[in-house]
């Protein structure tokens, strides 16, 4: 395709690129070119550095197929204003050259690498596709100088006055500020006049550049687990792959994980055991151990695993599995690490394409998942992320494990605890279950009415006595035998009790309608219980979650969280995890830690009130301003444990503290609605003392302390504890006045 400066208008009537058509016929091959050539091509107008003519595909892939071939300049609109100064730059050094061997009568100054470097542009999105990574290359055929500008010719002569060498002009094209490059700036259509041919030509590379950017990502330095590097992995995996979801699959000796919403800050975890995945196209690629494709997830409708992903709109799945092999020569073994799944809405979304690079990206992604330092899915906290991943990159290069430790921390703990859960739940357990046993005794007192039997008379007398029982007491065991009681000796006799009359059907009837589906069993006052508890521990994790993000910036500190009836909280901060750790930082946490406990108190009353409730929630912080250990055991759930003898009392004493008692009164030394102190010694009390000061000017506690000793658990003595009420609201207060005599 060439072009010059003169065209007919017959020409672009018929889509033809300028001078493609001669006084002889247009050749017959040539719309078929048009129509089925995967090059994308372009022909530019050197006069005024537009582009005049386009083909086919090239105006397909930027969304504009509609349009008449010389739609001009319009069809960059899809590139970024980078990348359309990057084509029109790679223009103008074909003008350049064209400028140099005509100034200095040379045609070989320019390297031919760099004359023809490609050049990858990305092709924003259109309505119905997704963005485009597109390679062009520009090439050029006897383009002709016809004029150039005075000021231009001078900007030559203070380069080279005489014809320079190649090696001296490509040694002033890659310095910025060359007087060559001056000469660059200065190319622009009102500079020169010039005729001939520029042909862009491209590529459609989008795979080829997405499984690139995707092994680099997982092959980087950085951890693929940190929340922004994986959500880059999945975006490019779903946006290479087509894809609209994607999971991944974790399994450890017979319990497996499936984790969903990857694009997601808070990432979905189900639990499988493996047993109920061994017919699922899951497990299959498991077993391979290669990628498979499963073009209709109906197939496996069946199968709990498949049966959630139909649920959420997937109907083909890609499966990548992630295997070790070991190291060693002629071992055909191998270590399924876990795999990962591509998900379509379409039927057969996946084709033998798909698989080649799923299965030219399964060792970078094993790799980044090898790379972990537990080798499987864990979320590690961000304060302590960089050691994992020291560790991780010495363990990559075959080095020998080191533990990971972080010594001379400072222990900050919390328990907000829900006061007398156990006690709320065995009432709940017990209307439940004195429901359920007069619903039974209504069934065998229509049997009775029926039926003359010893048996059916003796089994009443026992439904009357648990009963009784029940209205004293509820035992630990009974929640399981009595249900478990009901089912052997009530519920196996319905077929036969049905048989009875009229009477008994219905009692059966209002019996079943009563049992939760799930339970088995009657269960709505344990609902309501579950869902209360449920509903404080997710206002407590809240309230902790956005009291975080502030105590993240006075310091970055490790942070863990658990949620049983109440939530506790386990800070470590120190010079180990952040070496800009001062005093300062220290003071600064504890405090924020008090406001944070303060307002979970709150939180607990207004919850209270909201849903008229019995619970209440009783707070306390445990000080320690002695530093202790920590250590990662790879053998245990927890990330962390404290290290070493001296450590082993702080353990202790976080596990028995929220039982203890004032040695006085021998009444808890945690109520509801108050905070209380556990500390050793005075100089802890007399910081803490000012900090309660400090609470009680912003209207978080009331103005007066009540302290004690602690009653001796095993093992630990000494402790002492000051105790304050936590205000519902912030009015205007006394100063704290402390009790008649200070500890």
């Amino acid at each position: 395709m060439v072009h010059s400066q003169t065209n007919r208008p017959t020409d672009r009537a018929v889509g033809i690129p300028p001078q493609v058509m001669t006084p002889d016929p247009m050749p017959s091959w040539w719309p078929i070119i048009q129509r089925h050539s995967r090059l994308l091509v372009a022909v530019v107008n050197l006069q005024t550095a537009q582009i005049e003519w386009t083909s086919d595909r090239f105006r397909e892939l930027v969304g504009m197929e509609d349009c008449p071939p010389t739609l001009g300049e319009a069809v960059l609109t899809r590139l970024s204003e980078g990348d359309r100064t990057l084509v029109r730059e790679r223009v103008r050094r074909h003008v350049l050259n064209a400028i140099l061997s005509s100034h200095y009568q040379r045609s070989d100054l320019l390297a031919t690498r760099w004359l023809y470097e490609p050049l990858i542009v990305t092709v924003g999105r259109t309505q119905t596709d997704r963005p485009r990574y597109v390679e062009f290359t520009v090439s050029s055929d006897r383009i002709t100088v016809t004029q150039l500008d005075d000021a231009l010719r001078a900007a030559l002569d203070q380069c080279w006055p005489e014809s320079p060498t190649s090696a001296a002009v490509m040694g002033q094209i890659h310095q910025p500020d060359s007087p060559l490059q001056q000469v660059l700036r200065q190319l622009n259509p009102s500079t020169y006049q010039a005729s001939g041919t520029v042909l862009v030509e491209g590529m459609d590379v989008t795979d080829r550049e997405l499984t690139q950017r995707l092994t680099h990502l997982l092959l980087g330095r950085e951890s693929i687990l940190h929340p922004h590097r994986f959500s880059q992995a999945n975006d490019l995996m779903k946006r290479l792959f087509r894809a609209q979801d994607s999971l991944i699959l974790t399994a450890e000796a017979a319990s497996a994980k499936i984790f969903l919403d990857l694009d997601r800050p808070e990432r979905t975890v189900l639990p499988y055991a493996v047993a109920d995945l061994q017919g699922s196209a899951l497990f299959q690629a498991a077993c391979r151990g290669e990628v498979l494709t499963v073009p209709d997830l109906a197939q496996y409708d069946a199968n709990p695993c498949e049966h959630l992903l139909r649920q959420r709109g997937a109907r083909s799945l890609l499966v990548l599995p992630l295997v070790v092999r070991p190291m060693r020569l002629q071992s055909a073994s191998h270590q399924l690490m876990g795999l990962i799944a591509l998900a379509s809405e379409q039927v057969d979304a996946f084709d033998s394409r798909d698989e080649y690079y799923a299965a030219s990206l399964v060792p970078a992604l094993t790799v980044a998942m090898r790379h972990t330092v537990q080798e499987r899915f864990t979320n590690i906290h961000e304060s302590v992320r960089w050691r994992f991943e020291e560790e991780a990159e010495r363990r990559s290069l075959g080095l020998t494990p080191e533990p990971i430790v972080f010594q001379n921390v400072y222990p900050l703990y919390g328990i907000s605890d829900i006061r007398g859960s156990s006690n709320e739940r065995n009432r709940a357990i017990q209307t439940d279950l004195t429901a359920q046993f007069h619903l039974a005794l209504a069934i065998v007192e229509a049997v009775c009415a029926t039926t003359e039997s010893a048996f059916i008379q003796q089994l009443r007398l026992d439904l009357l006595d648990h009963l009784h029982t029940l209205a004293m007491e509820v035992t630990v065991d009974a929640e399981v035998t009595l249900v478990r009681y009901l089912q052997e000796n009530l519920e196996a006799h319905f077929n036969f009790f049905k048989q009875q009359g009229a009477g008994a059907i219905s009692a059966i009837a209002a019996y079943e309608a009563a049992l939760d589906p799930a339970q088995r069993c009657v269960y709505n006052a344990r609902a309501t219980y579950d869902q209360t508890v449920h509903r404080i521990n997710q206002a407590l994790r809240h309230v902790w979650h956005r009291w975080q993000q502030t105590m993240q910036v006075i310091i970055p500190h490790y942070c863990d969280i658990e949620a049983t009836d109440g939530i506790d909280h386990m800070i470590y901060t120190g010079r180990a995890i952040d070496e800009h750790f001062t005093p300062f930082h220290l003071c600064s946490l504890r405090y924020e830690q008090l406001r944070a406990v303060c307002d979970c108190a709150r939180v607990g009353f207004r919850i209270k009130a909201e849903h008229q409730t019995d619970l209440d929630l009783a707070h306390l912080v445990l000080v320690q301003d002695v530093t202790v250990d920590i250590t990662h055991d790879e053998n245990t759930e927890r990330l962390f444990d404290v290290r070493g003898t001296r450590d082993t009392r702080y353990e202790i004493v976080k596990k028995r503290i929220d039982k203890a008692i004032d040695s006085q009164t021998q009444a808890r030394i945690t109520q509801p609605g108050c905070l209380t102190l556990v500390y050793s010694t005075a100089e802890e009390w007399q910081e803490y003392r000012q900090y309660l000061r400090y609470l009680q000017r912003e209207g978080w506690v009331g103005p007066h302390i009540e302290q004690g000793s602690v009653e001796p658990l095993q093992g630990v003595t000494g402790l002492r504890f000051a105790r304050v009420q936590v205000l519902p609201d912030s009015p205007s207060s006394p100063e704290l006045t402390d009790p008649p005599e200070s500890p």
